[in-house]
Protein backbone atom coordinates (compact mmCIF):
# COMPACT_ATOMS: atom_id res chain seq x y z
CA UNK A 1 0.00 0.00 0.00
CA UNK A 2 1.18 3.51 -1.06
CA UNK A 3 1.17 5.95 1.85
CA UNK A 4 1.71 9.44 1.03
CA UNK A 5 -0.30 12.87 -0.27
CA UNK A 6 -0.18 11.87 -3.63
CA UNK A 7 -0.59 8.45 -3.33
CA UNK A 8 -3.35 7.07 -6.04
CA UNK A 9 -4.34 4.20 -3.76
CA UNK A 10 -7.45 4.14 -2.31
CA UNK A 11 -8.02 1.18 -0.33
CA UNK A 12 -10.92 2.77 2.08
CA UNK A 13 -13.60 5.38 0.57
CA UNK A 14 -15.38 6.11 3.62
CA UNK A 15 -18.70 4.72 2.21
CA UNK A 16 -22.15 4.91 4.23
CA UNK A 17 -21.76 2.35 7.14
CA UNK A 18 -24.08 -0.62 6.76
CA UNK A 19 -26.54 0.73 9.70
CA UNK A 20 -24.44 -0.46 12.52
CA UNK A 21 -23.75 2.96 13.46
CA UNK A 22 -26.93 5.19 14.25
CA UNK A 23 -26.45 8.71 14.88
CA UNK A 24 -29.68 9.63 17.12
CA UNK A 25 -31.21 7.16 16.24
CA UNK A 26 -31.92 8.81 12.42
CA UNK A 27 -32.52 6.26 9.37
CA UNK A 28 -30.44 6.19 6.27
CA UNK A 29 -32.89 7.91 4.59
CA UNK A 30 -33.19 10.87 7.70
CA UNK A 31 -28.96 11.05 8.30
CA UNK A 32 -28.83 11.38 4.26
CA UNK A 33 -30.80 14.55 4.67
CA UNK A 34 -29.11 15.76 8.13
CA UNK A 35 -25.98 15.51 6.07
CA UNK A 36 -26.83 17.38 3.26
CA UNK A 37 -28.11 20.22 5.09
CA UNK A 38 -25.46 20.84 7.39
CA UNK A 39 -22.93 20.21 4.13
CA UNK A 40 -24.80 23.72 2.62
CA UNK A 41 -24.72 25.45 5.45
CA UNK A 42 -21.02 24.68 5.90
CA UNK A 43 -20.77 26.16 2.69
CA UNK A 44 -23.33 28.95 2.58
CA UNK A 45 -21.42 29.83 5.81
CA UNK A 46 -18.34 29.97 3.51
CA UNK A 47 -19.85 31.87 0.96
CA UNK A 48 -21.18 34.42 3.55
CA UNK A 49 -17.79 34.90 4.93
CA UNK A 50 -16.34 37.11 1.91
CA UNK A 51 -19.16 39.89 2.93
CA UNK A 52 -16.16 40.39 5.63
CA UNK A 53 -14.14 41.31 2.55
CA UNK A 54 -15.95 43.93 1.49
CA UNK A 55 -15.35 45.44 4.71
CA UNK A 56 -11.78 44.30 4.57
CA UNK A 57 -12.76 42.46 8.02
CA UNK A 58 -9.85 40.12 7.82
CA UNK A 59 -10.09 38.07 11.06
CA UNK A 60 -13.59 37.66 10.47
CA UNK A 61 -13.45 36.42 7.21
CA UNK A 62 -11.09 34.24 8.12
CA UNK A 63 -12.96 32.96 10.97
CA UNK A 64 -16.32 32.19 9.13
CA UNK A 65 -14.51 30.83 6.28
CA UNK A 66 -12.60 28.27 8.24
CA UNK A 67 -16.23 27.28 10.37
CA UNK A 68 -17.75 26.99 7.25
CA UNK A 69 -15.22 24.58 6.19
CA UNK A 70 -15.34 22.64 9.06
CA UNK A 71 -19.17 22.24 9.34
CA UNK A 72 -19.16 20.72 5.96
CA UNK A 73 -16.61 18.12 7.24
CA UNK A 74 -18.65 17.56 10.13
CA UNK A 75 -21.17 17.10 8.14
CA UNK A 76 -19.71 13.67 6.98
CA UNK A 77 -20.70 12.42 10.51
CA UNK A 78 -24.17 11.64 9.48
CA UNK A 79 -23.19 9.56 6.78
CA UNK A 80 -20.23 7.56 8.18
CA UNK A 81 -20.00 8.28 11.55
CA UNK A 82 -17.30 9.96 13.91
CA UNK A 83 -15.33 6.71 14.51
CA UNK A 84 -15.19 6.01 11.08
CA UNK A 85 -14.46 9.69 9.81
CA UNK A 86 -11.60 9.98 12.27
CA UNK A 87 -10.29 6.42 10.78
CA UNK A 88 -10.85 7.48 7.26
CA UNK A 89 -9.26 11.05 7.41
CA UNK A 90 -5.85 9.62 9.15
CA UNK A 91 -6.20 6.56 6.40
CA UNK A 92 -2.44 6.21 5.34
CA UNK A 93 -3.86 7.89 1.67
CA UNK A 94 -5.60 10.81 3.74
CA UNK A 95 -3.00 11.28 6.36
CA UNK A 96 -0.87 14.09 4.82
CA UNK A 97 -3.48 15.64 3.25
CA UNK A 98 -5.54 15.89 6.19
CA UNK A 99 -2.44 16.99 8.41
CA UNK A 100 -1.51 19.63 5.47
CA UNK A 101 -5.43 20.78 5.39
CA UNK A 102 -5.90 20.98 9.77
CA UNK A 103 -2.48 22.67 10.14
CA UNK A 104 -4.12 25.27 6.80
CA UNK A 105 -7.05 25.53 9.40
CA UNK A 106 -5.14 26.71 12.47
CA UNK A 107 -2.58 29.02 10.75
CA UNK A 108 -5.18 30.45 8.88
CA UNK A 109 -7.34 31.21 12.09
CA UNK A 110 -4.37 32.32 13.81
CA UNK A 111 -2.67 34.59 11.64
CA UNK A 112 -5.64 36.04 10.92
CA UNK A 113 -6.59 36.85 14.29
CA UNK A 114 -3.47 37.80 15.38
CA UNK A 115 -1.96 39.81 12.61
CA UNK A 116 -4.37 40.74 10.44
CA UNK A 117 -2.68 40.77 7.08
CA UNK A 118 -5.21 40.91 4.43
CA UNK A 119 -2.58 39.47 2.21
CA UNK A 120 -1.55 36.43 3.85
CA UNK A 121 -5.06 35.89 4.90
CA UNK A 122 -6.17 35.18 1.52
CA UNK A 123 -2.83 33.16 0.73
CA UNK A 124 -3.88 30.94 3.47
CA UNK A 125 -7.12 30.65 2.57
CA UNK A 126 -6.46 30.12 -0.92
CA UNK A 127 -3.67 27.55 -0.04
CA UNK A 128 -6.50 25.91 2.52
CA UNK A 129 -9.21 25.54 0.18
CA UNK A 130 -6.49 23.74 -2.19
CA UNK A 131 -5.59 21.63 0.77
CA UNK A 132 -9.43 20.96 1.24
CA UNK A 133 -9.82 19.82 -2.33
CA UNK A 134 -7.22 17.41 -2.03
CA UNK A 135 -8.04 16.08 0.69
CA UNK A 136 -12.06 15.34 -0.72
CA UNK A 137 -10.45 14.08 -3.81
CA UNK A 138 -8.98 11.13 -1.90
CA UNK A 139 -12.65 9.71 -1.63
CA UNK A 140 -13.51 9.79 -4.98
CA UNK A 141 -12.04 6.88 -6.85
CA UNK A 142 -8.90 8.31 -8.94
CA UNK A 143 -10.33 11.68 -8.10
CA UNK A 144 -6.54 12.68 -7.16
CA UNK A 145 -5.38 11.60 -10.66
CA UNK A 146 -8.06 13.18 -12.00
CA UNK A 147 -6.92 16.69 -10.86
CA UNK A 148 -2.76 15.43 -11.60
CA UNK A 149 -3.76 14.93 -15.61
CA UNK A 150 -5.92 18.00 -15.41
CA UNK A 151 -2.76 20.32 -13.88
CA UNK A 152 -0.41 18.44 -16.15
CA UNK A 153 -2.37 19.03 -19.43
CA UNK A 154 -2.54 23.04 -18.13
CA UNK A 155 0.64 22.77 -17.47
CA UNK A 156 2.12 20.96 -20.93
CA UNK A 157 0.14 23.38 -22.83
CA UNK A 158 1.30 26.48 -21.34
Amino acid sequence: MAFGFFSSVYSDQGTMDDGTWQFCGLDRMQRLYAFGACFVVGMVISILSTLFLLTANVPGFAILYSIGNLVSIISLTFIIGIPKLLKTMFAPVRFWATTIYLTLLALTLALSIWLKSFPLSIVLVIVQFCALVWYAASYIPYGRELIRRFFGSCITSI
